[in-house]
C-alpha cells in the first residue's frame, strides 16, 4: 500500500514498518516497533517505526505488524540440485552414501536440465523458508547460476572438481576451462559470487589443490570444499599424506580467507586455532552430520577460537530438507546435550551462524547478513500469528526454538520481493513440483543405481 509524507521527506523505494526488527548489527540490536526504509535494492534506514515513517517517503509500504524482521539467512553449504535424490539413499555412511547411490545416481541422471529443474525446487525450499543467500557447490554450476539468477536469489556458486572425469563428463583440464567461461560469465554480478570447488582431500589431489589455488587467486574467486567431515577420511588423509585434512590443507596453502571450508568435524584444538588465525570460513551441518553418523563438530570450541563459522543445511539428499531455521535450533540445542552446558552455543550465537556469521564465513559481511544502512536489502518477515509462537518474551529465542520455516510470510532480496504470504513469487512452484515428481519416477524405476 501507499502512503502520504511531509514535503520534503527522505525518498525511498520501500519501507517496511512495525513488527520487531531483529538488526544483527554490532550491538545485536532488537527494535520492538522498528522500520526499514530501502532506495535502489540497500538499506537507507534502520530504526524506530515512527522515526522511519515521517523521515522516509516510499511508494510501497509492508506493513510487519506485530512480527519479526531479521535479515535473510545464509544457508554456508549446500548442493541445491541435490534435491532430485531427497530420500534415495537413507541410513548410510557417508562414503557407502556417496559410492553406491549418490554417485550413481548423478553419472545417469544429472546433466544441464535436471541440475535447473533440481536447483528450482531448491531456490524455492531455500527462498519460502527464509534463505537469501547460499552457497553451492555442484557440477553444471554455470546452469545453478542461471536459477539463482532467474528466481532472484542471493549465492556463492562454486564449480565442482575432482580428480579424473567425473559427473559432468570433463578432464580435469575440460573442468578448468569450464570454470574459467563460469567465473568470467558471472563474476561482477549483483548477487552471484562465481567460485571453484574442489570437492574433498579424499577426492582431490595436491597437485590438482595447488592448481585450483592458483587459479582462485589469478581470477580472485573463492574456493570451496568439503574439509575433515568424517573419522575415515581423516584417517584416510592421514595414511596418504601423514598428516590430518587440516593439516594437508594447510601445507598446500589453502587455509585463509578465501576459502571456505563445510563441516570441520574432525579437528583438533591446534588446528580449530589454524582455521581461526588463517581467516578461513567455516560451515557447521550439524543435520546432514548426525544423518551420515559423521561426527559432531567442536562448534563451541570453533566459537571461543574465534573461527568465521557458519550454518549450512547441506544437500536434500543428506538432510533431507532445506530449512535452515531447523539447522539453528539443532545447533543451539545438540552442542548442550554433548557438553551437558546449557550455554555451549547460546540462541544469539547459533541465530548468528545463520547469519552475520554466516556472512562473515563467505566474505559477504559488507554487503549482507545484518539490517544496516548500506547493506543490501535482504529482509525477511516472520509471521508471529502460530499457536507455538504465543508469547513472545524474547525475540532471538524464539528464533532459535521456536520459529519453523512455516512461519515464514515475506522474503525480500535486493529489496525485491520473492516471497510473499509465503509463496515464491519469482517461480511457478506448482510447475516445478510437478516436474520433479516426473523426473522422480524414472530416478525410482532403478533399483539398483551401483551396478
Amino acid at each position: 500500500m501507499s502512503e502520504q509524507r511531509p514535503q520534503g521527506a527522505a525518498p525511498a523505494d520501500l519501507l517496511v514498518l512495525g513488527g520487531i526488527v531483529v538488526t544483527m548489527d554490532e550491538r545485536r540490536t532488537v527494535l520492538p516497533r522498528g522500520g526499514v526504509a530501502i532506495r535502489d535494492g540497500r538499506i537507507v534506514a534502520v530504526g524506530p517505526r515512527d522515526e522511519i515513517a515521517r523521515v522516509h517517503a516510499a511508494p510501497e509500504v509492508i506493513d510487519a505488524g506485530d512480527d519479526l524482521v531479521i535479515p535473510g539467512l545464509v544457508d554456508g553449504h549446500t548442493h541445491i540440485a541435490m534435491t532430485l535424490f531427497r530420500g534415495l539413499a537413507d541410513d548410510l555412511p557417508l562414503h557407502v552414501w556417496l559410492e553406491r547411490h549418490v554417485w550413481p545416481a548423478e553419472r545417469r541422471f544429472i546433466h544441464p536440465d535436471t541440475v535447473r529443474l533440481g536447483s528450482r525446487l531448491g531456490v524455492a525450499e531455500l527462498l519460502t523458508s527464509g534463505v537469501t543467500t547460499l552457497c553451492d557447490m555442484y557440477f553444471y554450476e554455470d546452469d545453478v547460476a542461471a536459477v539463482v539468477d532467474e528466481l532472484g536469489m542471493r549465492g556463492v556458486l562454486g564449480q565442482a572438481f575432482f580428480d579424473g572425469v567425473g559427473t559432468q563428463g570433463l578432464t580435469r583440464d575440460e573442468t578448468i576451462a569450464y570454470a574459467k567461461r563460469f567465473v568470467d560469465r558471472w563474476q561482477g554480478h549483483p548477487r552471484i559470487v562465481p567460485a571453484l570447488a574442489p570437492h574433498a582431500p579424499y577426492t582431490v589431489a595436491p597437485e590438482l589443490y595447488r592448481t585450483l589455488l592458483g587459479l582462485a587467486e589469478t581470477l580472485d574467486v573463492p574456493i570451496i570444499t568439503h574439509l575433515a567431515e568424517t573419522q575415515e577420511e581423516d584417517r584416510e588423509i592421514r595414511a596418504r599424506y601423514g598428516r590430518s585434512p587440516v593439516r594437508h590443507l594447510q601445507q598446500l596453502g589453502l587455509l585463509g580467507e578465501r576459502l571456505v571450508a563445510a563441516h570441520c568435524v574432525w579437528v583438533n584444538a591446534g588446528e580449530i586455532d589454524l582455521l581461526a588465525a588463517s581467516g578461513t570460513g567455516v560451515v557447521h551441518n550439524p543435520r546432514s552430520n548426525l544423518k551420515l553418523a559423521s561426527g559432531i563438530a567442536p562448534v563451541p570450541d570453533m566459537l571461543r577460537a574465534g573461527v568465521r563459522l557458519g550454518l549450512g543445511t547441506d544437500g536434500a539428499a543428506s538432510n533431507n530438507e532445506l530449512d535452515l531455521l531447523a539447522e539453528i535450533q539443532l545447533a543451539a540445542l545438540l552442542h548442550k546435550g554433548v557438553r551437558l552446558d546449557p550455554l555451549a552455543v547460546p540462541a544469539i550465537a547459533a541465530l548468528e551462524m545463520a547469519t552475520i556469521g554466516g556472512a562473515r564465513a563467505l566474505r559477504l559481511d559488507h554487503l549482507v547478513g545484518s539490517l544496516e544502512p548500506g547493506k543490501r536489502a535482504d529482509v525477511v518477515i516472520v509471521e508471529l500469528d502460530e499457536d507455538n509462537l504465543v508469547p513472545l518474551y524474547d525475540a532471538v529465542s524464539h528464533l532459535a526454538y521456536a520459529v519453523e520455516a512455516a512461519d515464514v510470510r515475506t522474503v525480500l532480496v535486493d529489496g525485491r520481493l520473492v516471497v510473499r504470504d509465503g509463496r515464491l513469487v519469482t517461480g511457478d512452484e506448482v510447475e516445478i513440483r510437478r516436474q520433479v515428481r516426473a523426473l522422480a519416477r524414472e530416478i525410482g524405476n532403478l533399483r539398483d543405481l551401483s551396478a
